[in-house]
């Protein structure tokens, strides 16, 4: 089993931790991150595009000019997609993108996601995150503390107020539970900060 270091919030090394292999430790799969990811961005669309054919945009009624005679094209109506104010031709629609994808496929992209974290070193475990009131400041000596200069996943056991509060006005911080991470935002954010308490709880989840 890997071991990382344990910090406190003054960023002072207080013990180690021993982290699963099978979470931790696996061989990073690309293919299913990179399927749970598109998959998750395909979800998170409106879908309310929306133009209009020719038979949606209004006028066209009246041939243009007669069938025959004129040497020119015929045409049936000036709402056609070639004038200007015509219709769109295969245009988008208001449609649902989200699909789903296999359990397994979704719990792999995820132990890949943590175990890439673990690779580049970008994990760090504190022994406990709490604060008596919310400030921000508070944060931002944390994060300075723990030498932190770039965007971060704050991963909790559960909801905490204070520390919420305290996280929400730095841009470059979000926070998130143990039953809310995934794994779009663990790859997007360069270092992933998790409580003790939260390492454990993904374990049993994911064992």
């Amino acid at each position: 089993m890997a071991k990382v270091d344990v910090y406190n919030l003054d960023g002072i090394v207080t013990g180690q931790l021993e982290l699963s292999d099978d979470i931790f430790g696996i061989e990073p799969n690309e293919f299913a991150m990179k399927a749970v990811v598109r998959n998750q961005l395909a979800n998170l669309r409106q879908g309310t595009h929306s133009t209009k054919t020719r038979s949606d945009v209004r006028g066209g009624g009246k041939r243009p000019y007669r069938q025959k005679g004129t040497g020119r094209a015929r045409h049936g109506s000036t709402r056609s997609a070639q004038y200007v104010g015509g219709g769109i031709i295969f245009g988008p629609k208001p449609r649902d993108y989200s699909y789903s994808l296999p359990k397994k496929v979704r719990r792999l992209a995820m132990k890949s996601a943590l175990s890439t974290k673990l690779l580049t070193k970008s994990i760090i475990v504190l022994d406990s995150l709490t604060f008596e009131e919310a400030k921000t400041s508070r944060m931002a000596k944390v994060l300075g503390a723990l030498k932190i200069n770039s965007p971060v996943l704050l991963v909790l056991a559960e909801k905490n107020i204070t520390v919420e509060k305290s996280a929400r006005n730095i841009p470059t911080v979000k926070t998130a539970f143990v039953n809310t991470i995934n794994v779009f935002d663990i790859l997007k954010f360069d270092r992933f900060v998790i409580t003790k308490d939260a390492v454990m709880k993904v374990q049993e989840v994911y064992v």
